[in-house]
């Protein structure tokens, strides 16, 4: 990869030693090549199974940059229960890199799902092997805080907001999201919400997708309550959007 092309600092340097293999490096120089992607920064959120770094297209836009670790050894492990089921991947790799590529374009068929039927979510752009690059949703490079470091000004509103997601995702996404916390959601000042990481998201028909849906809203409940929210019982939402399939 050309360096003039990359932005030399310290936080790139270390993406290079952490994170950029050799077949990383070539992914990101194909995106290049394709001309979807022109320069990356540093990072703007790092987990135990990926990173996302801020980028920027030809055009001058920023994007963001999501880089699956390809030395995660337990991903597969804890990931295959999202996948068994999931007709789309019936034939999921048995080796590491395959199935961490086979997670990044599950990742980006569920948000290009979600986006298509109008709901808040990063617009999918690309992918690219372990990469996946989004919309970027934040202001001048910083991303929009996460729910869990900036409650809501409105939380009974908001509440309503997310419960209004997960039925739409639902019923006329075919989805689940699998894994909806405060921890993927993001929030602007106005108390607009963006949900994110949908990398363990199911369809509709997958056999686990019920318990899913539960666990999705037992998790939402939980941190709404934390926040003093009359939450209801989070069976009787589960009900009313299985009433209404």
């Amino acid at each position: 990869m050309c360096p003039d092309r990359l932005e030399k600092d310290s936080e790139l340097r270390k993406v290079l030693e952490d994170v950029f293999d050799y077949r990383t490096i070539m992914a990101v120089y194909r995106l290049m090549n394709k001309g979807v992607l022109s320069k990356l920064y540093g990072v703007v959120s790092t987990g135990k199974e990926a990173r996302v770094y801020r980028g920027v297209t030809p055009e001058g836009d920023d994007v963001a940059v999501k880089i699956y670790l390809v030395w995660t050894s337990e991903f597969r492990k804890s990931r295959l229960k999202y996948i068994l089921g999931d007709p789309r991947f019936e034939n999921a790799p048995r080796d590491p890199i395959g199935f961490i590529n086979a997670w990044c374009r599950k990742e980006f068929r569920n948000l290009k799902r979600a986006y298509s039927i109008g709901l808040p979510v990063p617009r999918p752009i690309a992918f690219e092997e372990n990469i996946l690059i989004m919309e970027f949703l934040g202001e001048s490079g910083v991303p929009y805080p996460l729910l869990k470091d900036r409650p809501p000004d409105d939380p009974g509103k908001v509440l309503e907001d997310i419960k209004g997601f997960i039925k739409k995702l639902y019923l006329e996404g075919e989805l689940v999201h699998a894994d909806l916390s405060e921890y993927n959601i993001m929030i602007k000042e106005n108390d607009e919400i963006m949900v994110i990481d949908f990398g363990s998201a199911v369809l509709r028909s997958h056999p686990n997708a019920v318990d899913f849906l539960r666990n999705d809203i037992i998790n939402i409940y939980r941190y709404f309550r934390s926040l003093n929210v009359e939450t209801g019982r989070p069976e009787e939402f589960l009900e009313e959007i299985l009433h209404e399939r």
